[in-house]
């Protein structure tokens, strides 16, 4: 079946048809780097890597180009750097490093191209002059702002009405805005602040203008899609749009909008603001990232997704079944076929990864059944399935015993040994005390009809 994607702008699920499937554009709103990302900043990153994944299957990995940016001039990171007396440069170079590393670990693929803000000064310019000239923007108080009343559509992409779209931004109704609901463009910077030259003045852009030029430097307009979490609807991606339109008298500017849901934690969206945070810097040190991966791709993107310990133990036992598959039949090669029908039908049906990991698990419980040909034939859907979005690429065995060294795996194997000898003798307080013995050594063991595995609780 075709790839259908829901579009937020015209709040319907859509076959997906590039602007020119040579050259498939995409575009994600990334960090602000002034500190280490949550688990809630991963989830777009991990959903927009499993659609990166699968457009390139489509289309040829040649012929898909992705662009993620990096806001690296922000109050927060000022303040940062002030509070530490260093440059801003410190502060992002620091956080961009520990990013690309965290995401990394949860499977993310490079983007193929990372526009940074502090880079795109002479585009972010040049629309602003574009945007007064076109009588879209004006000058105020050292400031430029984006005139709202210049675009007809405001509002159209988030469905809010003009006087919710101000109380829900929680705008600065200064004295020299025209509109209260008008946006700073470009700015003065406070003393000791970074700041650009520019015709207006020196100072530095407002958020959202920084991602409109990033576009248009990086992709060119119109993009087939741009992604984001739902948080960015309003104000972030409805003003881009307005910008990205009114800077060219463009016609379209992205052809999909798509954003993912919320992470819960408790009873309120996970963010640094709230303080209900779970670092993936910290959990990757613990959780494998292949875990944290399924967790977050558990739910439809859409949906808000809670998260909990249970959830990373469900993801890490539904790992644990599909690794233990391939272990149980590491003596089979596995045929050379793609992702099954049923797998791909459940992406291309506006990446429905819920009913794409049923799928895996199907495979994985035919496969324990299946014999000769068609259990190569199973074995090879299954990992060509779970690879197209970013699992089952490591060994099996690596999975389970994860970073117990040769000494410490010797002597699990042996304990194991001895449990299955004193089961198969019916001792079962000897059992019982060789199982304690592993659990103390951080050691579950899975037991099964032709004998037993294990794998290490948690990382050490």
């Amino acid at each position: 079946m075709p790839l259908r994607l829901y579009d937020t702008l015209t709040r319907s699920k859509r076959a997906f048809v590039p602007v020119n499937p040579e050259r498939v554009t995409m575009y994600v709103c990334g960090p602000t780097v002034y500190n280490y990302a949550h688990v809630g900043n991963a989830r777009p990153v991990v959903v927009f890597d499993a659609l990166f994944r699968l457009l390139r299957r489509i289309f040829g990995e040649d012929h898909v180009l992705y662009a993620a940016n990096i806001t690296d001039v922000d109050d927060r990171i000022n303040q940062k750097a002030a509070d530490e007396g260093v440059p801003i440069d410190v502060i992002t170079a620091r956080y961009l490093d520990a990013y690309h590393a965290d995401m990394s670990e949860l499977g993310a693929l490079p983007t193929t191209f990372e526009p940074h803000a502090t880079q795109t000064m002479e585009a972010i310019v040049a629309m602003i002059g574009r945007l007064i000239r076109n009588n879209a923007a004006y000058e105020a108080e050292g400031h430029v702002l984006f005139s709202t009343a210049a675009y007809a559509d405001y509002g159209q992409l988030s469905g809010r009405p003009m006087d919710e779209m101000i109380a829900g931004a929680r705008v600065d109704v200064a004295p020299y805005k025209q509109n209260p609901a008008d946006f700073v463009l470009w700015k003065p910077s406070k003393p000791g602040e970074p700041e650009w030259p520019s015709p207006f003045g020196p100072g530095r852009p407002g958020w959202h203008i920084e991602c409109s030029a990033m576009i248009e430097q990086t992709l060119g307009l119109p993009i087939d899609i741009h992604g984001g979490g739902n948080d960015l609807i309003f104000p972030h991606h409805e003003n881009e749009m307005a910008q990205g339109l009114c800077a060219d008298h463009a016609v379209a500017y992205a052809n999909y909008w798509l954003h993912n849901g919320f992470l819960n934690f408790g009873d309120e969206k996970m963010s640094k603001s709230l303080g209900n945070v779970v670092l993936v810097h910290d959990l990757v040190t613990r959780v494998p990232g292949e875990a944290i991966r399924w967790a977050l791709l558990s739910a439809h993107y859409h949906q808000p997704l809670a998260w909990t310990e249970e959830l990373l133990e469900q993801a890490t036992k539904a790992l644990d079944k599909l690794y233990g598959a391939l272990r149980r039949t590491a003596d089979v090669e596995a045929g050379r076929v793609g992702p099954s029908a049923a797998f791909l039908e459940a992406l291309e049906d506006d990446l429905n990864t819920p009913r794409a990991f049923a799928e895996l698990h199907a495979l994985a419980g035919q496969l324990e059944t299946a014999t000769g040909a068609e259990k190569a034939a199973i074995k090879g859907e299954l990992i060509a399935s779970a690879r197209l979005i970013g699992f089952l690429g490591g060994d099996p065995d690596a999975w389970f015993q994860g970073a117990a060294d040769p000494a410490l795996k010797s002597r699990i194997d042996g304990l194991i040994a001895e449990r299955i000898t004193a089961r198969a003798a019916k001792d079962w307080a000897s059992a019982d005390r060789i199982r304690a013995e592993l659990t103390a050594l951080n050691v579950e063991v899975m037991d099964h009809a032709t004998g037993a595995t294990w794998r290490l609780k948690e990382r050490t």
